[in-house]
């Protein structure tokens, strides 16, 4: 078969094939994450992302490069997930910036996209490394180019071109140690290459099935908001919560923002419009959305769009309320009271009620329950900085594969000084809280926090989801893993064991303060016989006890 150009509903259904494929072999690409933990989860997190693209994709019935590329890049850039769900969003969005005007694509433009895509991802990462998506991507763009002056045909070329990646990809074992070690090649290499497998099939013509997804997993809100069940529906200002994302048709400028923004003013309130080159969010409550929409159509077509009644949902809350307490509501008539703006808010990424609530202690606006099991997206994190009504924002991811989300959620903003503090884990987001200081400047807590929580050591104990060999340990599946912020410490059978000798791995001469936080899996007084051994043997050293109520990790320990 051959195929010398395509055109916008090839690539629709090339793009659905490559987003059923990396469906398909999710787990598998899962299961090639180095440490054998059971959050390792890139191919989760490549799928969610591409998935969200999807589904905006599928949703055009009548399809043209423009909206095609447009949904591909403002979908998996909302969606994205992950270090690698970022990075994948990044080679869509740069490819589609090269296709987008052109009504028909041939090889030749094809290599370019390649190459768009590649400086784009390799721009968002701050300290690229080799041996990873970005050298499976690199390697495939750079064959791509040397092969094009001989080859026309787009499926013999993208055969070729996924052939190199292959090729590539069975190398990145020997740029990495830690690969060749564990005996696996790159997931998030893997992934790419999977999903240009479901694109090599639409194009040889196999037949290939795509369902849109019923909605991804809801990273739940637990913020500090306000208890209204003691407030009347009339007292409800503007009863619809109005959501859309305008995909734009034309340059919009400052003015333009500046002007939308004072409309929406206009009707209603909790304004949010957030803009890019390509598209624009808007949130507001008002009691016409018919008015947002109508406005927001003068700029592009609308997509996502979500209208809700507050006062419905209201009366709903307070009606289940009841029926749970066997009480019939006392409705108090008191006037909602609108959250004041204030110079500094926080963010703050976490898993686990107790865990949740020391970040709420130290002053999180609004705590998103994820991480280690569920990395929030950056569309989750831009609806926190929605929820926060305050000039700066401080971001804890807390994992360091959500640090890239969240900064690009800060590209994202504009209305709003965002600041993330790269805070890989729990204790590192618990110090960097603590050690923030009223009164100074966003860059002078930005210094002072990220100074501090790398003077933090930190450890979390969990178990092996398969057997592998890494660090010269040879591991079984179900056993008691000790991890630090580098490699697995520690191997045993026993949890209690197992926390010790990872305690005793982490601390030096200096140690001070060890804090345990005990997950879900834990109880309090294993955790107070881990802390009365740990102080026994060293005199010198405090240990504190902290519920987390964290799933799948045993415990979270912090070393100071």
């Amino acid at each position: 078969m051959t195929v010398k150009t395509m055109d916008a509903l090839l690539v629709k259904k090339c793009f659905l094939a490559g987003a059923a494929a990396i469906q398909a072999k999710k787990e598998y690409i899962n299961d090639l994450n180095v440490f054998p933990v059971p959050d390792g989860d890139t191919g989760t997190n490549m799928t969610m992302t591409i998935m969200s693209a999807a589904n905006e994709v599928l949703a055009i019935e009548d399809p043209d490069m423009e909206t095609i590329c447009r949904a591909i890049s403002s979908g998996s850039l909302r969606g994205a997930r992950g270090n690698s769900g970022v990075i994948l969003s990044q080679l869509l969005r740069g490819f589609t910036k090269v296709i987008r005007n052109e009504k028909e694509i041939n090889v030749k433009i094809l290599v370019q996209s390649f190459q768009k895509a590649v400086d784009s991802a390799y721009k968002a990462v701050m300290k690229p490394k080799e041996g990873t998506i970005l050298t499976v991507a690199k390697g495939g763009a750079e064959h791509a180019y040397k092969i094009a002056k001989n080859c026309d045909d787009i499926v013999e070329f993208a055969r070729q071109v996924i052939e190199q990646m292959r090729v590539v990809l069975a190398r990145t074992p020997d740029m990495l140690p830690v690969l060749k070690e564990a005996g696996v090649v790159d997931s998030g290499g893997e992934g790419l290459v999977t999903i240009l497998e479901g694109v090599y099939d639409a194009l040889t013509g196999k037949e290939v099935h795509y369902e849109a997804e019923g909605g991804t997993p809801a990273i739940k809100n637990t913020s500090n908001g306000a208890n209204v069940d003691g407030i009347s529906t009339g007292d409800i200002k503007f009863g619809y919560c109005t959501e859309f994302i305008i995909l734009l048709e034309k340059e919009f400028t400052s003015r333009d923002e500046k002007s939308l923004k004072g409309y929406l003013e206009s009707i209603g309130d909790s304004i949010v419009c957030v803009a890019d080159e390509e598209l624009v969010k808007i949130h507001v409550h008002t009691n016409d959305p018919g008015l947002a929409i109508q406005k927001g159509l003068t700029y592009g077509e609308l997509s996502r769009m979500k209208i809700d009644n507050m006062r419905e949902e209201h009366n709903e809350r307070l009606i289940q309320s009841a029926s749970a307490t066997g009480t019939t509501p006392m409705v108090q008539e008191k006037k909602e009271a609108e959250t004041p703006w204030k110079k500094v808010g926080f963010i703050s990424v976490s898993v686990g009620e107790g865990l949740g609530n020391i970040f709420r202690e130290l002053g999180a606006d609004y705590v998103i329950e994820g991480g280690q099991t569920m990395n929030p997206s950056t569309e989750d994190i831009l609806g926190a900085i929605s929820q926060v009504r305050a000039e700066t924002i401080y971001i804890f991811p807390n994992n360091s594969n959500i640090v890239l989300a969240a900064n690009q959620a800060k590209d994202l903003t504009e209305d709003k000084h965002i600041v993330v503090i790269p805070t890989k884990n729990i204790p590192q987001g618990i110090t960097a809280m603590i050690n923030y200081i009223d009164g100074n400047s966003a860059e002078e807590n930005e210094a002072a926090m990220t100074e501090a929580v790398q003077q933090i050591r930190s450890g979390q104990v969990t178990y092996a989801v398969r057997d592998t060999s890494i660090d010269g340990k040879e591991i079984k599946q179900g056993d008691i893993m000790g991890l630090s912020d580098k490699t697995i410490e520690v191997v045993g059978s026993d949890v209690k064991e197992t926390t010790l000798h990872l305690i005793d791995a982490l601390k030096d001469e200096e140690t001070e303060l060890i804090t345990l936080y005990y997950g879900a899996e834990s109880s309090e007084e294993e955790a107070q016989e881990i802390a009365a051994a740990v102080c026994e043997k060293y005199e010198e050293i405090e240990v504190e006890v902290e519920y987390g109520g964290q799933p799948i990790y045993y415990y979270f320990i912090s070393v100071e």
